[in-house]
């Protein structure tokens, strides 16, 4: 078992900037990727980021591309989001999600193994 907990959520203005963290404990030896999801009220839940453990390799989802930044410290286990330029279309709840092993695809939720919590991010406009 891996377990996630995210931090870092809130409330900021358009245009300002979070940075959420999601830190991971457990099974921890068996790593390949983490990726950020959010789900909006009333929406299915969506990819947003993606990077490797080994490699650093990153991926977006084309709405965040540019404004959004995900990185990962191999030492902490940690893995962070750095929000800028936010628009209220971004709140949502934040989720970071662990994968042990190799897949071809990024932007899945099956492509994960573990999940974390949640962390609410609003945008007021």
């Amino acid at each position: 078992q891996v377990q996630l907990v995210e931090s870092g959520g809130g409330l900021v203005q358009a245009g300002g900037s979070l940075r959420l963290s999601c830190a991971a404990s457990g099974r921890t030896f068996s790593r390949y990727a983490m990726g950020w999801f959010r789900q909006a009220p009333g929406k299915e839940r969506e990819f947003v980021a993606a990077i490797r453990w080994n490699g650093g390799n990153t991926y977006y989802a084309d709405s965040v591309k540019g404004r959004f930044t995900i990185s990962r410290d191999n030492a902490k286990n940690t893995v962070y989001l750095q929000m800028s330029s936010l628009k209220p279309e971004d709140t949502a709840v934040y989720y970071c999600a662990w994968r042990g092993y190799y897949s071809s695809t990024y932007y899945l939720e099956s492509d994960y193994d573990y999940w974390g919590q949640g962390t609410q991010v609003t945008v007021s406009s």
